[in-house]
């Protein structure tokens, strides 16, 4: 007989990131940020169009969705120990990104843009990111310049991760926005 015991899944980025604090999120929201490998979730998402044409400018260079649209979203999402890549398919656009741990928080790289978020588990397990640094084209982005990020999940019953992400730049107005909910494998 053999008695071995199977090792235990190393932890996520999002869980070496969070630390204890992960154990806070909603179960939906904690089951995404523990998948590994290659996985396909399903949902579905509505897009707001950039404010302007600046605004759409800026997020070509980001690989983000110029046109509003809504309708199902495909997530592909390959999850390795070192990095996730994120692959959002929406109605009009597929926009990928890839994710790192830096010290305590997410590095996102997306198109022309590096973003480092920190992480925090809220009120009634919701995850939050806060955007704590970024660049662009290398260059780091003034404070004054940096664009306003909303980017939350949220838990609802017990297999959809509903998301939120909005980012807006000071004098060229919304950029990203999209919202909607994939559905989270048991």
């Amino acid at each position: 007989m053999n008695d071995t015991i199977a090792p235990a899944a190393p932890a996520t980025l999002y869980q070496r990131v969070m630390g204890g604090d992960f154990d806070r999120l909603s179960s939906p929201v904690a089951r995404f940020h523990r998948l590994a490998g290659p996985q396909v979730l399903h949902g579905q998402v509505q897009v707001q169009a950039p404010a302007s044409l600046l605004g759409r400018v800026l997020a070509w260079g980001l690989g983000a969705p110029q046109q509003a649209g809504q309708g199902a979203i495909r997530f592909e999402l390959d999850a390795t120990p070192s990095a996730e890549v994120w692959t959002r398919i929406f109605p009009t656009r597929t926009m990928r990104s890839t994710l790192r741990e830096a010290p305590g928080f997410v590095e996102e790289h997306m198109g022309a843009a590096r973003l480092l978020f920190g992480l925090s588990a809220v009120e009634g397990g919701r995850l939050e990111m806060r955007l704590v640094r970024m660049r662009f084209l290398g260059l780091p982005c003034p404070r004054w310049l940096q664009p306003a990020i909303v980017a939350r999940e949220t838990g609802q019953g017990d297999d959809e991760l509903h998301f939120e992400v909005q980012a807006t730049v000071p004098w060229i107005g919304r950029v990203v926005a999209y919202q909607g909910h994939l559905r989270v494998p048991a």
